[in-house]
């Protein structure tokens, strides 16, 4: 199960996000990963990577760049990564960890949460663990 924050005032939540994260350490690569989002499910559908080098990117151009996936999706969640040098990474270690972070969705969704996940208005969402009934 997820739940939404309600949007801010000037721009999306991603928007806030991104901004923060650049001004936090400049350039970065954002492991990315579309989910789709049930009554009481989250079901990771694709991912990619891409070097954010500005804040100029806006939640629609992102919606945009989504539509090409060939998905339906609800949601997406980024996980900023930097290298030693606190530059974006370089693609065959991009697509490493992409890959790793793939294999411990599979196992946890929860592992949403350690990114910044957000629904499909660009607003933060968070997975919630279900209780058996």
């Amino acid at each position: 199960m997820s739940t939404s924050e309600r949007p801010g005032d000037g721009g999306t939540q991603f928007e806030a996000w991104l901004a923060a994260e650049f001004e936090e350490g400049g350039s970065f690569t954002a492991l990315i990963v579309l989910v789709e989002i049930g009554e009481t499910t989250v079901t990771p559908l694709c991912s990619t990577h891409v070097n954010i080098i500005g804040t100029e990117v806006s939640w629609g151009d992102l919606v945009v760049m989504f539509a090409g996936a060939g998905h339906d999706w609800q949601g997406a969640a980024f996980f900023p990564r930097r290298d030693r040098n606190g530059r974006p990474l370089d693609n065959p270690t991009a697509r490493l960890l992409l890959r790793e972070l793939e294999g411990r969705l599979d196992e946890d969704r929860l592992v949403l949460n350690e990114g910044h996940f957000f629904d499909g208005f660009g607003r933060r969402m968070t997975i919630e663990e279900m209780t058996k009934q």
